[in-house]
């Protein structure tokens, strides 16, 4: 099982946070829908009282809120309350077509801040973009080459 393998799991989406040029996580991925009046008023106020019961819930790293190059991660061994509760997040991102990922890692960086659900872990500020590597692939008879980047 997933959880017993990966210590910590997150669920970001494809905007990077220029603070930290790491994928945003799903809670400023509502607040930007909130703030470029993406969501309907019902939306807005499910996801408010969402926010809310975190607020109430989970302790709010002061890396967070100093805006330090952190990412935050919830513990995969603590994190099934949370995980349930932030179900309804999910579903406004699908219901306004925002995609987003699960990620699990056992490799979050240089942990800051860790409390009993979550740690908030250092970030570079460095985005790496490697080039294509060369296709490994034996070549297509019919194509004359594997490598998908070369196609027309």
């Amino acid at each position: 099982m997933i959880k017993q393998r990966f210590k910590y799991v997150r669920i970001q989406g494809k905007a990077l946070a220029k603070n930290t040029m790491f994928a945003k996580g799903v809670f400023s991925m509502c607040w930007q829908m909130i703030q470029d009046n993406v969501m309907d008023e019902e939306d807005t106020g499910l996801y408010k009282e969402i926010d809310d019961w975190f607020a109430e819930n989970l302790p709010w790293p002061a890396p967070c809120k100093r805006q330090e190059p952190v990412v935050c991660w919830f513990k995969t061994e603590n994190s099934e309350e949370m995980l349930k509760m932030i179900q309804p997040a999910l579903w406004l991102l699908e219901r306004y077509n925002i995609p987003y990922y699960l990620v699990y890692t056992n490799f979050p960086g240089e942990i800051v801040y860790e409390d009993h659900y979550q740690i908030a872990a250092k970030t570079d500020g460095y985005l790496q973009i490697d080039e294509v590597q060369k296709s490994w692939s034996p070549p297509d008879e019919k194509e004359g080459n594997a490598n998908c980047d070369s196609k027309e």
